[in-house]
């Protein structure tokens, strides 16, 4: 049903009052002396002075008189006079006074009436007389509280109007070469999810799941929490133990200088310290522990010819290893070896300088420290793991996560690891699987919808998490975005310099995740992941499609 857009008089149907009526004009001036000669009076009543007293008389002898020392002689002679003017007046003129008071006839029945249709309208209600033992002084009568007919239907609290978006990048989010496209883009000031393409769906991340790894370390290692590699004395007299904790960049090159990984503690420096620290006395035998990581060293889900041999991404995951057990300790990606244990360990005898047998066993409890070296902090491991895709300091974040969150020592306790690291920051974990720490697995699965939340606290440096932004590679500039990599080339070089975000790469997958400085001023978070039978070419259809999001900035449409 239709309802007026007046505003609401507060009468029951029917009874407003009718627009048509005229208003009534005022009632005649009754001060003759101010008075206009068309004011209402005919122009010859009682003028004069002699008229007046002589009306007054007259009145005075028909209505009874007030004795002259009264309170109310003055005002009862004034209204007496009043009378008996008119009354002369009417007896001289009697025609143009019965025109007159049929006028004022007719206004006060007008005025009547509609008093009378607002009396029937509303609520009846007793009059009552004041008390004759009133009090003087009234007490204010409290204001009625305004209330609703139930009868009398009330409109509804209109909705906000929402804001019309008109600009689309439907038709490149139907690109062939994206696969199953899942993506989700929103405002990261607002909230407000602008674009959607199955962004609730949990898939496969590929190396964008370095950015949870690090989210989680950061709130259960610490952001100064460092990784140290330690020499204790043996069970026996002149044995030396070796304890790995993990760090995979410790690095054989002299004093690290050279190595892949910015500011890598030394082995070198490891084993002279324990060296000074024996005093001279011979070293009899080595042992290596390396218990703090269990097996298996390989993830089952992984490539290991590719990824180990091939690429030279990513090595067996042990505690004690140098230079992320690269063949070239300076390199990005290099081969792996098949046993970082003794490659790091035949160099620490190297620098010592002896050659006595080494074997596996456990440091015993208490054993006095001979020896130690600290890795970067996390902040820094981090930020060069997220520039340049590097595997295998992820996977140290996250079996370390998991170890100090109670879960376990192994890839199976990495997802309950993992997920209790999460947990602080407020978002719903509901449907995420962490099967490594790097994206390598294609077990893994996060939805879009979980990335672009967590990257709106990477943007706002909540808790921490501003490191992250600091190491994402940014479009044409940098990391694995940077030149070299045929990203953010041609027409969408436009978004160069303005996209900050993780890339990611499987055999079932390309990925992109991260912030984009839009075109309008409007920061967006972002995730793309284009899956399935997918090529190379997908990086680009990715690229081209992001690069249409930085260009409608807030007024990007979700149709």
């Amino acid at each position: 049903m239709h309802e007026s857009d007046q505003p609401d008089s507060g009468l029951p149907n029917g009874t407003e009052s009718d627009p048509s009526i005229p208003s009534t004009t005022p009632a005649p001036s009754l001060d003759q002396d101010a008075a206009a000669p068309d004011a209402g009076v005919p122009a010859d009543a009682p003028a004069t002075r002699s008229e007046r007293r002589s009306a007054e008389r007259e009145a005075a002898a028909t209505t009874g008189s007030t004795p002259a020392g009264s309170p109310r002689s003055g005002v009862a002679a004034g209204l007496a006079g009043v009378t008996a003017g008119i009354m002369t007046a009417i007896r001289k003129h009697p025609r143009t006074w019965i025109v007159a008071g049929g006028a004022a006839a007719m206004i006060v029945l007008g005025t009547g009436s509609v008093a009378l249709g607002a009396t029937v309208g509303s609520p009846a209600s007793a009059a009552v007389a004041p008390s004759p033992s009133a009090s003087a002084t009234k007490t204010p009568t409290p204001t009625p509280t305004a209330t609703v007919d139930p009868a009398r239907p009330v409109p509804a609290a209109q909705p906000a109007a929402s804001r019309i978006r008109t600009c689309s990048v439907a038709g490149l989010a139907q690109d062939g070469r994206l696969g199953n496209l899942e993506a989700q883009v929103v405002n990261a000031k607002t909230g407000e999810v602008l674009f959607d393409r199955n962004g609730g769906t949990p898939g496969p991340t590929a190396s964008v799941m370095k950015t949870v790894t690090s989210a989680a370390a950061l709130a259960t290692l610490g952001p100064d929490y460092r990784v140290s590699t330690t020499v204790v004395a043996g069970s026996t007299p002149g044995q030396i133990v070796v304890v790995g904790g993990g760090d995979v960049t410790l690095s054989r090159l002299p004093g690290g200088q050279g190595a892949f990984y910015t500011g890598a503690p030394s082995i070198q420096d490891l084993a002279n310290q324990a060296k000074q620290a024996m005093g001279g006395q011979p070293i009899t035998s080595i042992v290596v522990d390396t218990s703090l990581f269990g097996g298996p060293v390989w993830q089952p889900s992984w490539d290991e010819n590719e990824e180990r041999v091939v690429e030279g991404s990513t090595p067996y995951m042990t505690a004690l290893m140098v230079d992320g057990d690269r063949d070239n300790p300076g390199a990005v990606e290099s081969p792996r070896s098949t046993d970082p244990v003794g490659r790091a360990m035949q160099y620490f005898q190297q620098y010592l300088g002896t050659s006595v047998p080494v074997s596996e066993g456990t440091a015993p409890a208490g054993a006095r420290q001979l020896a130690a070296v600290q890795s970067q902090p996390v902040t820094t491991l981090i930020q060069q793991a997220m520039k340049y895709s590097d595997n295998t300091i992820m996977e140290e974040l996250a079996r370390l996560v998991s170890i100090k969150n109670g879960a376990g020592n192994t890839f199976d306790a990495e997802n309950a690891g993992v997920l209790a690291g999460l947990k602080g920051y407020g978002i719903d974990t509901a449907g995420l699987h962490i099967a490594d720490g790097s994206g390598l697995s294609a077990n893994n699965a996060v939805p879009p919808s979980y990335m672009t939340r967590l990257f709106i606290k990477v943007l706002n440096r909540e808790n921490g998490l501003g490191v992250i932004y600091d190491g994402l590679p940014v479009s044409g500039q940098s990391g694995t975005l940077g030149p070299g990599y045929n990203r953010f080339t041609g027409a969408n070089s436009a978004a160069q310099g303005a996209v900050h975000a993780k890339t990611g790469w499987i055999d079932n997958g390309y990925t992109l995740s991260g912030i984009i400085d839009s075109a309008d001023g409007t920061p967006l978070t972002f995730a793309v992941y284009a899956l399935g039978n997918v090529g190379d070419n997908a990086k680009q259809a990715i690229d081209t499609l992001v690069t249409g999001m930085y260009k409608c900035g807030d007024n990007l449409s979700n149709t």
